[in-house]
């Protein structure tokens, strides 16, 4: 450790330093639900329907309970006599934990089977028979509104008679369509209908629970896979009717969540209910296929965009329809008071005065949900579409896709700028951020290259991708999930000897909390990161805390940590005072310590100060340094990026190959730039998947099409190329530190980057739009009708 005249080097914010964490992970330590082992444990497995939709006439347990080592079969009729058939979602809807009378997609939940072994559980399930009369199925949104579509929740029917959950818009619409009417006459219109597909997060570990419940004390503990373990612990109390205090939720390691653990599942309250009927634990742990076909997935927009501009493409106005494909549940994890979640970002980075949105949600015949894939509610179907719409104009009025964005970004002196659809956008340098892309790639070398091959009949496109994200899930007082305000808690312990416990609310999937959490306290303090502990996951010992996801650990929790250790160093200089002998209005502040203000050699260390506190505390304070915050953030925080891909396409195959990916990311205060840099590295390779690779699809009868990694494809090291990444900060100024969060940003921005690119390679020949993912087949079947595929 190196020494300065302010005392030892502490790793403040800015600075590289090692993960703690993963000093367990690399040697095969972690501690995942599933290394969980208790005595007299028991294992589940369950029944899952394989129609879409049909009614469920009878269900025969009865050779289930004879192979040996089944202990207990629970139906949906056993937890409607408990009363627990149903239980709610985040969106304001209820989702049924078993079916009862019909189902409603493939792989819906019909039995649970609990048993002495996984095996004898998966032969249970086996030997439950069900009788399904098949109904007709709808898995297109469109025809789910159709007059002559089957209803397909009779259950709500008193109050949403037809497939349509719920019709929203924003913005002003009148005075957008005045501006499109202007256009018409004196300017130019774009428009383009797009497909945003459904995905999976698709976490390296499932879903799954081990719960316990102990007849003696009365207390439930669940050990799941929760990226929200006290919203959770209280979802459970709503369903079973324990009280919280009663019920303990542990997360342990969890193995990736991308939003794939926010929500409740029905194996969650199931395992529950076993455990509480049978007096033994139980544990459910889902497998791939259960988990790509039945738990949360993301997107399944269908858009349309138009952009309004003068000929000279400054943009006017900006008009959306969406419709959005709920599957049979609405399960989504998005705010109540706005059902698109975070859609209103759609005007991205650019300076439109005006803008309005509609979006139909609608049930169809395919698991239920429309949760985050590693982003904010909604953030990247908006981003998708503004920025291949800003290729479109464009394309329209001639000029290159740099110079249109240049044209219309937002000026650094419009900050903080107030949205067409009513955001406050917190501070960005948009045109900096482009400038470093184009310098740093050669953008203008590119397009000559790119002239030069298309002379020779080579296809070489170059896109560009200028996105601003959204993130924090807060503020709290306006931006409610299930009317829960969305702040977030630290508790920081100092104790007698200077080494600190941090308890957070929020919790890590693979981020590095147990790492950044540490150095925010330890520049807020002055100490060593290596001093710092940091503890999540469990709702006996954790401050309450809405957990992570919408790239809020930093914006929220990280912020409620500063502001705790900062009530700390308050209390801190109160102590020094006392010691030293002198006002508080004497002592000035070094990182770690407190002297006296014109005598340098005077003064006490932070832990000096800890020691005090519970020795020789002043008679007018309580002993002790302890601090608690929650932190209800006045805003969102908003991170953005430019980035710009390079691809060649293969005349003969079809196959697109990334040659170069350069990523300019603006997360405000950069914490730990080691951490940042894996976290951008990852969420490139979760942004290029959707553009090239994955896609949830159904049949017409609902049946998934890819239920497996033989079939769902997610790219690999094989597929994923050379990332290049630069920076540049601009804070943001209601946070705390400044800090903007990036866990999410590269996975807003990449798809369209690599969209754009391949439509510019195909551009000269009047290729306009390519639905993502863009898969070889597509693009080889427009070279054929293009005249440009090669044998």
């Amino acid at each position: 450790m190196t020494t300065t005249s302010a005392g030892p080097h502490v790793h403040g914010l800015g600075e590289p330093y090692k993960r703690k964490e993963d000093a367990r992970f690399i040697r095969g330590k972690g501690n995942y639900v599933d290394d969980i082992q208790l005595p007299g444990m028991l294992y589940a497995d369950i029944v899952r329907s394989p129609y879409a939709h049909a009614l469920i006439k009878s269900i025969d347990i009865s050779k289930a309970l004879q192979v040996p080592g089944v202990v207990a079969v629970i139906t949906g009729k056993d937890l409607e006599a408990a009363g627990l058939a149903w239980m709610p979602t985040l969106s304001g809807d209820s989702e049924a934990v078993l079916a009862v009378d019909r189902v409603l997609y493939q792989m819906q939940e019909v039995a649970f089977v609990v048993a002495e072994s996984r095996y004898a559980a998966a032969d249970g399930a086996a030997a439950v028979e069900v009788d399904y009369e098949p109904l007709p199925v709808v898995v297109d949104p469109h025809k789910a509104l159709a007059p002559d579509a089957p209803l397909l929740r009779p259950d709500k029917k008193d109050r949403q008679p037809t497939n349509q959950i719920y019709h929203w818009e924003t913005g002003d619409r009148a005075a957008t369509d005045a501006a499109f009417a202007e256009a018409e006459q004196n300017g130019v219109v774009v428009r383009q209908d797009m497909y945003v597909p459904r995905i999976h997060p698709a976490p390296i570990e499932t879903c799954g629970c081990v719960a316990d419940y102990n007849a003696a004390t009365g207390k439930l503990t669940v050990w799941m896979t929760s990226q929200a373990p006290h919203a959770h612990r209280t979802l459970f109390a709503i369903v079973s009717g324990l009280p919280e205090h009663r019920i303990r939720v542990i997360s342990p390691d969890v193995g990736g969540g991308f939003g794939n653990k926010v929500p409740i599942y029905p194996g969650y309250v199931c395992a529950v209910v076993a455990a509480l009927k049978t007096g033994r634990p139980v544990k459910w742990i889902e497998d791939r296929t259960e988990n790509l076909t039945s738990t949360g997935f993301a997107r399944d927009y269908h858009i349309h965009a138009e952009i309004a501009a003068d000929k000279e493409g400054t943009v006017k106005a900006l008009r959306v329809y969406t419709l959005a494909d709920h599957g049979a549940f609405d399960a989504a994890a998005q705010p109540t008071k706005f059902p698109a979640g975070l859609f209103h970002i759609c005007t991205g980075s650019y300076d439109f005065k005006h803008a309005h949105v509609a979006v139909d949600a609608v049930h169809t015949n395919k698991a239920p949900g429309g949760i985050a894939y590693r982003c904010s509610f909604r953030v990247t179907e908006a981003s998708y579409l503004i920025e291949r719409m800003m290729d479109t104009l464009a394309r329209e009025v001639g000029k290159d896709p740099a110079e249109i964005r240049l044209q219309n970004f937002i000026k650094p002196e419009a900050f903080p700028y107030r949205s067409a659809l009513g955001w406050t956008y917190d501070s960005g340098n948009y045109e900096r951020a482009l400038r470093l892309a184009m310098e740093k790639i050669g953008y203008e070398e590119l397009r000559r290259e790119q002239a030069e091959k298309r002379a020779r009949g080579e296809l070489m496109g170059i896109g560009i991708s200028s996105f601003t994200e959204i993130v924090g899930a807060g503020p709290g007082k306006h931006f409610d999930i299930a009317g829960i305000q969305m702040f977030d808690s630290c508790e920081i312990r100092v104790h007698p000897t200077g080494k600190v416990l941090a308890r957070i609310g929020v919790q890590t999937q693979g981020q590095g909390h147990e790492t950044t959490f540490a150095q925010i306290i330890a520049a807020e303090l002055g100490i060593s990161p290596d001093d710092v502990d940091v503890e999540h996951g469990d709702t006996d010992t954790a401050p309450y805390g809405l957990g992570t996801y919408a790239s809020r650990s930093t914006p929220v929790g990280g912020a409620a940590t500063a502001v705790a250790a900062r009530k700390i160093r308050d209390k801190a200089r109160k102590i020094a005072a006392y010691l030293l002998e002198v006002g508080e209005e004497d002592l000035e502040w070094e990182p770690g310590r407190f002297y006296v203000r014109g005598s340098p050699s005077k003064g006490k260390t932070i832990q000096e100060i800890a020691f005090a506190a519970y020795t020789n505390c002043p008679p007018y304070l309580e002993p002790g340094l302890e601090a608690v915050n929650y932190y209800d953030p006045p805003n969102l925080t908003y991170p953005f990026g430019s980035y710009i891909c390079v691809v060649d396409i293969d005349r003969g195959t079809g196959e697109v190959h990334i040659r170069r990916f350069l990523a300019v990311d603006d997360c405000g205060t950069v914490i730990n730039p080691m951490i940042v840099e894996g976290q951008i590295h990852g969420g490139l390779t979760q942004g290029l998947a959707p553009a090239l690779y994955e896609q949830l699809a159904y049949d017409e009868n609902g049946n998934v099409l890819g239920s497996n990694f033989q079939d769902y494809l997610i790219p690999t090291a094989m597929e994923t190329p050379r990332w290049e990444t630069a920076r540049t900060v601009t804070p943001s100024p209601h946070h705390p530190i400044g800090a903007k969060g990036v866990g999410e940003s590269p996975t807003v921005g990449a798809p369209q980057a690599i969209a754009n690119a391949v439509v510019d390679a195909l551009a000269h020949v009047g290729v306009r739009h390519i639905d993502i993912p863009i898969t070889p087949w597509k693009v080889w079947a427009i070279l054929k009708e293009k005249g440009l595929a090669t044998a």
